[in-house]
């Protein structure tokens, strides 16, 4: 049977069909130079996370990507450590280690860059080469030390105020600095907390206390709650983890965020057992009572929040649950 003139015959596609199947069998006769493998690179980590809120820019930065024992007894120090690995479990996550954010966080005003805590520095809970980060993450961010107008410190453990120093010098040389009231009276009252055990938190916070915000008291400016820091930012209580411990609301165009400090330690045991005491908490009670306070209003506000020790980009929304909360990490919420 003749074939449509210009196409090809059926014995020449049968043909092709056959040297198709065979290829891979005549392939293999033939020497092709192995391909050198990829090598590993190793773990790696976004390093700042960005969004508009109203006509502010919020940046979150990781300071720190350690990996730890706990949550227990960090969080649950008051409930059997099998009690917390079990809602370990239950959430899929491992029952003895854990990777908490340490995340500072700025806010460009249009007017003003706002830094929220310093991460751990040299001498923080996580020290270098682990964390500490802040300092060499500014520029990936898009940031200069120099451009901070000012350094809010929602308190004043070593994970916080770590970063306030880099090399003897401030890191930040034109920032004015805020604390709380109450927060800075506390830990300026050197000759009590320096008496607390040698390695303690508590004896830790007040010798960097000391040697990283006290030289420029001067430059201090002492909030209570309510207080504004800058137009669109103001100072809400959260009394318990430290005594002048303070979060932060931010609002813009309608727009709010709420940046909480450490009323959460674990994202998911914390905010499951807000009532769980939690081991760097200077009050337990006080420490709980935040906690489900501050929850509740950004559950029944729908705020988004900035939680520190969240995982990174520690960025979140906290809905109800089983009787208490959970955390619902942003994916595009924020997003314009």
């Amino acid at each position: 049977m003749p074939t449509q003139r210009g196409g090809p015959s059926r014995r020449t596609v049968l043909a092709s069909a056959s040297a198709l199947v065979a290829a891979p069998a005549l392939l293999r006769g033939l020497a092709f130079p192995a391909l050198a493998a990829a090598p590993l690179q190793g773990a790696a980590f976004p390093s700042h996370y960005r969004f508009r809120l109203g006509a502010f820019e919020v940046t979150t930065l990781l300071d720190a990507a350690a990996m730890i024992d706990g949550p227990w007894p960090i969080v649950g120090e008051d409930r059997p450590p099998e009690e917390v690995a079990r809602l370990m479990r239950d959430n899929l996550l491992p029952e003895k280690r854990f990777q908490p954010g340490f995340t500072p966080t700025f806010v460009n005003t249009g007017t003003s860059l706002v830094l929220f805590d310093t991460g751990n520095g040299a001498e923080g809970f996580v020290p270098r080469p682990q964390g500490g980060w802040l300092a060499q993450k500014l520029a990936s961010a898009g940031f200069s030390a120099d451009q901070v107008d000012v350094v809010v410190l929602s308190h004043a453990h070593p994970d916080h105020i770590g970063g306030l120093m880099e090399g003897g010098k401030p890191l930040f040389p034109r920032a004015r600095y805020v604390i709380g009231e109450t927060e800075f009276a506390f830990w300026s009252a050197t000759g009590d907390r320096l008496k607390a055990p040698p390695g303690s938190n508590e004896h830790q916070s007040a010798l960097l206390f000391t040697r990283n915000l006290m030289p420029f008291a001067e430059r201090v400016t002492q909030i209570r709650p309510d207080g504004e820091i800058v137009p669109g930012i103001r100072a809400v209580a959260a009394y318990g983890h430290t005594p002048g411990h303070l979060a932060f609301h931010v609002e813009s165009e309608g727009k709010r965020l709420l940046i909480w400090g450490d009323c959460a330690h674990h994202e998911v045991a914390s905010l499951a057992h807000p009532e769980w005491h939690a081991l760097f908490d200077m009050d337990k009670q006080g420490g709980a009572a935040t906690r489900k306070r501050i929850y509740d209003m950004v559950t029944t506000d729908g705020i988004p929040v900035v939680g520190y020790h969240a995982s990174f980009p520690s960025v979140g929304f906290v809905e109800r649950a089983n009787g208490a909360y959970r955390w619902l990490p942003v994916t595009y919420q924020l997003a314009e």
